[in-house]
């Protein structure tokens, strides 16, 4: 079994007075982390509960402090999963936490938008919260070394690193359909009471395509048949189920910066190559580039997640072309990334001069399957 980097974080967080919240997408492995966790502290008696199943739903559903006390009994870890299907979910974890001091809640969402609304309020300062994505280069380098990963290099280009495409790779195509649909008719379409999923369909395979560029909310309608605010709802919903992700372009009034831009990216490459329906190699492919570009950026947000490092992620780039395709800031010092999937670019590839006159940068990179390990 791939040990997931969260895992020992979560550890260290039981049993201190506080629920812990895991947030992600669905098939990331949240239910198969929180059973490890449970696993793991071998000894103290949990119960499981499933908020898909009807009964579990209702029983949760404004339960009072004698019902969760029956519901509660003598276990010593209650796991709540799909959280989120519970109305008013929060108020009711707040009530398990403010009453039975020595259960340790481990409670999983799939979807941002609902769960985190229904949290926050409720359970401010009672809750450790993470986030769970696909595999991230680093897991997968733990457990399987570093041959593994040159080798499957390619493989994850092409079908990303959801944990049942890794394990399963050869129904990696059926696996991923499935996944996407499963992202875009039972999680997102029920959010917000979108009825235009034809639009939605249009939005991704538009979103696909622009993998690293620019993208502009106007042209973006222009193109798919509908409003820029439709557009914008539905790229906010995406990200919240985890499905895409913003980045905004970085300006600190350096002359010519581009103040407003932004690029979007997803997640996993695999749901990216699902949607568009190509799963071709990567020498029959025209955006082997961009590939490459939203397989390393993905995998550095994993990467700061799993290792919380709280880090602001930019792109960057000038009137006059000047550009870096991945920036990161903490702590108000700047790490630089340009990305080259071809190696022989690599050695006409630099950082810009403006940027680095304008900017601490602590250090520069410039990606490519060979060296990317180092960053991951």
């Amino acid at each position: 079994m791939i040990k997931r980097h969260l895992e020992t974080i979560i550890n260290g967080k039981l049993f201190k007075g506080k629920a812990i919240i895991l947030i992600g997408a669905r098939q990331v492995g949240k239910s198969t982390l929180l059973s490890q966790i449970v696993e793991n502290a071998a000894g103290h008696k949990a119960v499981f509960l499933n908020c898909d199943e009807p009964e579990i739903k209702e029983m949760l559903t404004n339960a009072n402090f004698n019902e969760l006390k029956m519901i509660v009994a003598d276990n010593e870890i209650m796991v709540i999963d799909e959280a989120q299907r519970v109305p008013d979910i929060g108020m009711t974890l707040k009530r398990i936490t403010d009453n039975f001091h020595d259960l340790q809640l481990l409670v999983s969402g799939s979807s941002s938008f609902e769960l985190q609304n229904k949290l926050d309020e409720p359970l401010t300062g009672r809750k450790f919260e993470y986030k769970l994505f696909p595999f991230s280069t680093g897991e997968l380098l733990d457990t399987n070394g570093l041959i593994y990963i040159k080798q499957t290099l390619e493989s994850r280009l092409v079908f990303g690193s959801y944990p049942d495409v890794v394990n399963h790779k050869e129904d990696a195509k059926e696996i991923l359909m499935n996944i996407a649909s499963s992202y875009l008719y039972k999680d997102i379409l029920t959010l917000d009471n979108i009825r235009k999923p034809a639009v939605l369909d249009k939005l991704l395979v538009a979103l696909a395509l622009q993998v690293g560029s620019e993208v502009s909310f106007n042209e973006i309608a222009q193109t798919i048949g509908t409003d820029s605010k439709t557009v914008e709802k539905y790229i906010d919903l995406l990200e919240k189920c985890y499905i895409v992700f913003k980045l905004p372009a970085l300006s600190r009034n350096v002359r010519n910066e581009i103040k407003k831009g932004k690029k979007i990216f997803f997640y996993d490459n695999g749901i990216r190559n699902a949607v568009l329906q190509n799963f071709a190699p990567l020498n029959l492919r025209s955006d082997a580039g961009a590939l490459w570009e939203n397989f390393f950026i993905s995998e550095r947000i994993k990467y700061n997640n799993n290792k919380l490092n709280y880090v602001k992620s930019y792109f960057w780039r000038t009137t006059e072309q000047n550009e870096i395709d991945y920036i990161e800031e903490q702590d108000g010092v700047f790490t630089a990334f340009e990305m080259k999937y071809n190696p022989k670019k690599q050695l006409t590839a630099k950082i810009p001069e403006t940027f680095s006159k304008n900017y601490n940068i602590t250090s520069s990179a410039i990606l490519t399957p060979n060296n990317y390990t180092e960053y991951l």
